[in-house]
């Protein structure tokens, strides 16, 4: 069943932060429903629909931001009350606007997940979780990693509620009470929990920051994955999600937004399995999304909030057919009513423009007057694509950017993506930079608005000296391994600020006990690595000798600097040297291959227009000219690749023998010219060599 939905702009609110828009229930079985949305303003507000106008219920004052908002209400009764928190305070409005509730929780953090159930109340913030009754504490829980989002399941199979958190390190953790019960690995760090079945249930939906989905069934003391939806197209990662019957076949549909703006609706085949049954791009990050009926009674729609505060929906009502050229056009008077209510706000705006610019030149001549700089906010985004090993930075401000502005003490490639321009009409703004392994430093963006006066801000990433590794649940354990180990007067926060220093998606807060072990595997080559330490001591493992010999020296200097003397050992496995140039082998084959055809492409195109066809040409040759324009995109989008793989080759080389003491550098051009004729069995003979 196909579906059909078109867009409707309703409101716009300020900027508003992931999960702060709900829809409140229906009256009746198919009236419109009222729209509850909160801004970092502090501004909750709460408006309905008629005759195509948004109508306000209530709007309170502005306050500090609101991080995140959840519908609650006695068990058995509609769930109408709005909860709100900021900073570390939650407040509880009725359907009217009246505020019943001001809950100090008294965290030092602020709460950034919330979740409501009758009279039970769950807080995150960060690290830590916390669970009140009426308002008083009951269950308190410190995670070993940052928590994103919070649902709880109940059912009749389940005892008690049972509180699911989502977090950082790619697990999903099941607790009870003040307890740890289980934790659940899922393919990517989740970012959003939903539950399939808004009435209760063990089905628990997440949503990745790279773009996954998935459904698992929680159980007491286990769960089971049901089924999970990759990204292979690279869409954006998940903000948001909802169950709702949008397509009218009696089984919920999931919902789900995504920080590129893609809005998609999936829907359930007689396998009971999930197919995308709608695609819609909005210009910016989707950060709420609801199904229900807002716009006109019994048309259901997808109703979403964006970054910048604009609230949307794309209903099922059918629109009218445009005109043909030469027909006469009859609008309603409803229709009549909105063009004049727009006509008016239009003139309004002018005239508010040309007062706001007559002020602005009088007090920019004025000798007493201040010039303020304009403050904005800015959504940003540094993240590591596993897909091909390179970093996307998002930018999104509120206004449109004029100009972006990269800088980086460390060298990267900067890669082609669709939108790595910051043009006027965008505030959105995508680069994808590729860092090198050993190389780390700081890559400062400077973001330029289409403001007056003229303003810039700054931003920091952090290019880590292991940067192209990811956590992972677990690694090979059959590769040969090569092992560096340290022993010193240092403390266990001590070592564990020196691995957040060398590798990324570590938690910052040192881990509770006395001591800890992460895995990780290189995105660009597929090596590992094992990190486990405690305090004075720790042991990494490796496949690759030179991560081995980065860990070493940047170990080594970070020690130096803090005057702790390190006693450093290592043992080296020279198989594992084999097996890292054999996981090159199939990258650098493709590369030279690759390469040697862009070479052939203009030859064979002047050996075309030359002959006037290409049928004297033997297959493979025909196949090079009909790909040609795939294969010169590939190649330009691939800047320096080859000559990654080669840096990486030399310095495999110059690892290997550095740790027996020998330097090879005098052995480089001689293995350079093997790699010109390569021949993976030469190199291997070469490096084997003493």
């Amino acid at each position: 069943m196909e579906l059909h939905l078109h867009r409707l702009d309703y409101t716009q609110v300020g900027v508003t932060s992931q999960k702060t828009m709900r829809l409140l229930p229906a009256l009746g079985k198919k009236s419109t429903q009222k729209v509850a949305i909160a801004d970092h303003d502090g501004v909750v507000t709460c408006f309905g629909m008629k005759k195509g106008e948004a109508v306000p219920v209530f709007k309170t004052l502005p306050g500090a931001k609101v991080a995140r908002m959840d519908l609650g209400g006695a068990e058995g009764t509609p769930q109408e009350k709005i909860f709100v928190c900021s900073g570390s305070q939650v407040r509880g409005f009725t359907k009217k606007g009246k505020q019943f509730l001001t809950f100090e929780a008294n965290l030092t953090e602020s709460i950034n997940a919330l979740h409501v159930s009758g009279a039970d109340l769950f807080v995150c913030a960060s690290y830590i979780y916390n669970h009140y009754c009426d308002c008083k504490d009951q269950d308190y829980f410190l995670s070993g990693d940052k928590i994103n989002d919070i649902t709880c399941v109940s059912s009749e199979k389940l005892p008690h509620l049972i509180p699911v958190l989502a977090c950082q390190d790619r697990v999903l953790r099941v607790l009870q009470g003040s307890e740890l019960s289980y934790d659940i690995e899922v393919p990517g760090p989740p970012s959003v929990l939903e539950l399939f079945n808004k009435d209760g249930g063990e089905e628990v939906l997440y949503g990745t920051t790279d773009g996954k989905i998935g459904l698992v069934q929680i159980g007491d003391c286990d769960a089971a994955t049901k089924w999970e939806i990759g990204n292979e197209k690279r869409k954006g990662g998940i903000l948001c999600i909802d169950t709702y019957d949008i397509i009218g076949d009696g089984v919920n549909d999931i919902l789900v937004g995504r920080d590129d703006g893609t809005v998609e609706v999936y829907g359930f085949d007689s396998s009971r399995e999930p197919t995308l049954r709608f695609e819609h791009v909005l210009t910016e990050s989707v950060t709420s999304i609801q199904g229900g009926c807002v716009g006109k009674e019994s048309y259901d729609e997808v109703l979403t909030a964006t970054y910048t505060g604009w609230v949307t929906g794309l209903t099922s009502e059918p629109q009218r057919a445009e005109a043909v050229q030469g027909d006469e056009v009859r609008l309603s008077k409803e229709t009549q009513s909105k063009i004049e209510a727009l006509s008016a706000e239009l003139e309004q705006l002018q005239v508010k423009v040309l007062q706001g610019r007559e002020q602005y030149q009088q007090s920019s001549q004025s000798s007493t007057a201040v010039s303020a700089v304009p403050v904005f906010s800015i959504n940003d985004k540094f993240t590591l694509c596993q897909d091909d090993a390179s970093y996307s930075l998002t930018l999104e401000v509120p206004t449109a950017i004029d100009n972006l502005l990269l800088q980086s003490d460390v060298p990267i490639d900067l890669l082609d993506v669709d939108k790595n321009s910051a043009v006027v009409s965008f505030s959105e703004c995508d680069s994808q930079v590729r860092s090198i392994e050993g190389q780390y430093g700081t890559l400062q963006a400077y973001i330029t608005p289409r403001l007056q006066p003229k303003t810039c801000q700054v931003r920091q990433y952090q290019i880590k000296p292991l940067s192209l590794h990811q956590r992972t649940h677990s690694i090979d354990p059959d590769r040969p391994m090569n092992q560096l180990s340290l022993v010193g007067q240092f403390s266990f926060a001590e070592i564990h600020s020196w691995v957040v220093f060398c590798l990324p998606e570590v938690p910052e807060k040192t881990p509770a006990g006395e001591s800890v072990t992460f895995y990780f595997h290189n995105t660009f080559l597929g090596t590992q690595i094992e990190a486990t330490y405690c305090k004075g001591e720790g042991t990494f493992k490796s496949d690759n000798i030179s991560t081995i010999s980065i860990l070493r020296d940047v170990l080594s200097k970070e020690a130096t600097k803090k005057k702790i003397n390190l006693n450093i050992s290592y043992d080296i496995n020279d198989d594992s040297v084999s097996h890292t140039l054999r996981m090159i082998h199939p990258k650098l084959e493709y590369q030279l291959l690759l390469a040697k055809k862009v070479q052939l492409i203009d030859a064979l195109k002047e050996l075309q227009v030359h002959e006037g066809n290409a049928d004297f040409l033997i297959p493979e040759y025909r196949s090079i000219l009909d790909e040609s324009a795939n294969l010169l995109e590939e190649y330009k989008k691939q800047p320096a690749h080859l000559d990654r793989l080669y840096g990486m080759i030399t310095d495999l080389l110059i690892d290997k023998f550095k740790f027996k003491g020998k330097n090879v550098r005098t052995k480089v051009s001689s293995m350079l010219q093997i790699l010109d004729h390569y021949d993976l069995n030469s190199l291997l003979d070469f490096f084997s060599e003493p």
